[in-house]
């Protein structure tokens, strides 16, 4: 029964059927060496199957043509026979029981033929032509021996196709492994020059002889590896001028810094100081930076209380910035250094973003919050660039560079994320630490 809907009724839920997701293909199926071999086993099986039709079909029409022949030289022998009067030899007579319908009308109608059937369930070459009396004179030719051999034919031939087909497979994965364990050694040779190994070469034995042929692989590493080695030198270079530069502005502001503190007090007299200590400053992350792209930097490990660590960090910043100490531990690091790179991350915070600022110690994860418009998109992608800053921000981008490279001296992971409850900038530094209880000692808050 239907009926009109009351008004200020609400609507009825219509069902919505979700589109069905495609079917994706396992991972490994990506591979060159899945994709080859695939390749190879499709074309090897349409090259056995071609092959093995082609025989099959030559075979069995010569086979088949050689009892066709037998059955009519008997057929032409009953005929005479027929005709003399004589009698017909075994296997031979007129409208023999089993003459298939359609050979014994062609004889009937005046013409000669033959035909393979089967007799008495076995196979059996049939020859007829015409008789008196509109009947058809006919013989058989057993024909178990050529079909046997045509049986036989088949199975060798599927048996020497599944053997090829395996053995070419086993021989093309080996070769196609090969090459594929050279792409993946220069992948990997790649993903580590990408992440700032730049000593990282491949070394393709296949490139270091010029006389000899190389393939593509050899090309591609023989590339990766030029390019490796000149974007090394260039970097050298810059590091070198960056340090240069920096060795020689430190003796002359630090003659301009005694110089401005002979000023008399005024305006000017601030302005030229606080100048002169922002280069000062720039000059010593410039030297620092350089230290740590050498990497020439020592480690002085220490057993380290991150509680006292964190409030001296806290204290040092000379604002207003919340400690959380939700589990507190002894690590062995450099402590200086970890200090310089929660001191950066805390004073990024306090510039860049807004209040609250919360440092917060839980094992050996510490946590820099702020909730101000978060990091750039890019920092967070690729980590921080020097002298890189975006809209109206004032620095040079080298706190959070000095405070990365100074984290990996100490062996600590630092992220750069941004907060999705709040929004804010996060910054994750997690240090190396083995779980094991520390004797008399207790575990809480600092």
């Amino acid at each position: 029964m239907t009926g009109r809907a009351e008004a200020g009724a609400p609507p009825r839920a219509r069902r919505v059927r979700l589109p069905r997701l495609p079917f994706r293909l396992p991972a490994w199926t990506a591979t060159l060496t899945w994709k080859a071999a695939v390749f190879i086993a499709v074309m090897c099986c349409a090259l056995a199957a071609l092959l093995g039709i082609l025989v099959h079909v030559a075979v069995t029409n010569q086979t088949v043509g050689q009892a066709r022949d037998r059955a009519l030289t008997r057929l032409d022998d009953a005929t005479k026979q027929y005709e003399a009067g004589g009698r017909l030899d075994p296997g031979a007579g007129i409208d023999p029981p089993g003459l298939p319908r359609a050979l014994r009308d062609l004889a009937v109608g005046g013409e000669r033929g033959t035909m393979v059937g089967d007799h008495d369930d076995r196979p059996t070459v049939w020859a007829a032509g015409p008789a008196d009396g509109g009947r058809a004179i006919a013989v058989q030719v057993d024909y178990a021996q050529g079909a046997r051999t045509i049986d036989g034919l088949d199975r060798a031939i599927l048996g020497s196709s599944v053997l090829a087909i395996g053995a070419t497979l086993l021989v093309g994965a080996f070769a196609v492994t090969r090459v594929t364990r050279r792409l993946h050694l220069t992948a990997r040779v790649a993903r580590r020059i990408s992440a700032g190994d730049l000593d990282a070469r491949v070394n393709d034995p296949r490139t270091r002889d010029a006389d000899r042929h190389q393939d593509e692989v050899a090309t591609v590493s023989g590339a990766l590896d030029t390019m490796a080695s000149s974007l090394q030198s260039k970097l050298l270079s810059e590091q070198r001028f960056t340090a240069d530069v920096a060795h020689e502005l430190r003796t002359p502001l630090t003659g301009l810094h005694a110089a401005a503190e002979l000023l008399p007090p005024g305006r000017p007299t601030e302005l030229v100081r606080d100048r002169v200590a922002t280069l000062r400053t720039l000059t010593e992350d410039l030297l620092e930076i350089s230290r740590l792209d050498s990497r020439s930097e020592r480690v002085d490990l220490d057993a380290v209380r991150l509680a006292p660590l964190a409030e001296r960090v806290v204290r040092a910043s000379g604002a207003e910035v919340e400690l959380r100490i939700v589990r507190d531990i002894v690590v062995d690091t450099d402590g200086r250094r970890l200090e310089r790179v929660l001191g950066n991350l805390v004073g990024n915070a306090l510039k860049h973003g807004a209040p609250p600022v919360s440092l917060t110690v839980d094992g050996p994860v510490i946590t820099v919050r702020d909730h101000g418009p978060g990091f750039p998109d890019y920092l967070v992608e690729h980590g921080p660039q020097r002298f890189r800053t975006e809209g109206t921000t004032k620095g040079h981008g080298l706190g959070l560079t000095i405070a990365l490279g100074q984290a990996r001296v100490v062996g600590a992971r630092l992220e750069f994320t941004n907060g999705v409850d709040g929004g804010g900038a996060v910054a994750v530094l997690a240090l190396p630490y083995d779980e094991v209880p520390e004797a008399g000692a207790e575990v809480g808050a600092g």
